[in-house]
């Protein structure tokens, strides 16, 4: 980016602060930080004072409010009455509305929604995880063209969110995240029972998540269920029902999925209900 932006962080949590620094060390400039508590350690790592609630913003470019979803609202309107010195405000939350910010709006500022699409478990490595990240923006011109090149300054790759398809997308990422999880916390469970390292399976995850990405989840679906093979499926869900039938219900239910994807249902619907 050619003008470096000049940026206060609302929240320093993970994803205010993974951003924060990210920016930072994209050369842009992070002119204060506001929260609620432990915030000197905080503000020295973005090289940035700490900020009065009730005093008045500095002069900024970008105010990123970096809170948990439900306080978006709140804090746009508590930050509304001393935000005259800021032109621009954003949220980082995937699934609410800009219209939270609406207070700010009223006060002057352009709104939007910058939403990375990748996890941030701290700072260090989640500022790291942002390079080559999906950022999703949502907002009107001349705004959408900022945040698209501070994305692009961070090294992530900007694309146009609408923002009443937020909840929708918000649930695809939790897909694409916590579900993959859960499939392979069962998959550990399983492995241990079985005697052998979960660690071995490490190799073959990756190929399929490569596989998916390549050729679509659809056309990468291979195994027994893919294949119509009733026996196979019959006798994996009787071993699992020997180590755990609550084990066995979840590997049901991720079985009826897979039989969905692969187009059979009908074939193995008694098997899996």
């Amino acid at each position: 980016m050619d003008t470096p932006l000049r940026i206060v962080i609302v929240g320093p949590g993970r994803a205010g602060m993974s951003v924060g620094l990210a920016a930072r060390r994209a050369g842009h400039d992070i002119v204060g930080v506001m929260g609620r508590s432990n915030l000197a350690a905080r503000a020295a790592i973005l090289g940035a004072p700490v900020l009065d609630w009730d005093a008045p913003l500095p002069g900024c470019d970008l105010v990123v409010v970096a809170v948990r979803d439900d306080a978006i609202r709140p804090v746009a309107e508590r930050l509304a009455p001393v935000a005259g010195s800021a032109v621009a405000a954003v949220h980082l939350s995937g699934l609410t509305s800009v219209e939270a910010l609406s207070a700010l709006g009223r006060a002057g500022l352009e709104t939007g929604g910058f939403h990375p699409l990748q996890t941030m478990p701290n700072p260090e490595d989640g500022a790291a995880a942002l390079s080559g990240a999906a950022i999703g923006i949502t907002a009107d011109s001349p705004l959408e063209g900022k945040l698209e090149d501070l994305a692009l300054s961070i090294g992530a790759c900007p694309f146009k969110l609408e923002d009443g398809r937020r909840p929708l997308y918000h649930a695809a990422a939790a897909c694409a995240a916590n579900y993959v999880l859960t499939a392979l916390a069962l998959a550990e469970e399983l492995f241990e029972a079985a005697g052998v390292p979960f660690g071995l399976a490490r190799p073959l995850v990756s190929e399929v998540i490569a596989n998916a990405f390549d050729v679509g989840p659809r056309d990468a679906l291979t195994g027994p269920i893919a294949r119509g093979d009733l026996g196979t499926v019959a006798a994996q869900i009787a071993a699992v029902a020997e180590v755990d039938p609550d084990l066995a219900a979840d590997f049901k239910a991720f079985g009826r999925a897979t039989a969905r994807l692969a187009g059979a249902d009908a074939s193995m619907h008694e098997m899996l209900r």
